[in-house]
């Protein structure tokens, strides 16, 4: 692999992990992220089961946009 392809899969990465870590320090801050209709909560008793679909979708095909505009370089 080239040095400066390389270079690029770093900065990319490096910009990847920037976006998430702050995704979970501004958590409390977005309002919609989590709370989205289609995200199923269960509680029983002091069991609480939570699976977050549609912002699982919802960032995924952000995250998808975003990729493919900084893959279209290629």
């Amino acid at each position: 692999m080239p040095v400066n392809q390389l270079g690029k899969l770093l900065v990319i990465f490096g910009a990847m992990v920037i976006l998430a870590g702050s995704i979970l320090l501004f958590y409390d801050r977005i309002p919609f992220l989590g709370k989205l209709p289609g995200d199923l909560h269960f509680k029983k008793g002091n069991m609480h089961i939570y699976f977050p679909i549609v912002t699982s979708l919802v960032l995924s095909v952000i995250l998808t946009i975003i990729l493919n505009l900084f893959g279209r370089g290629k």
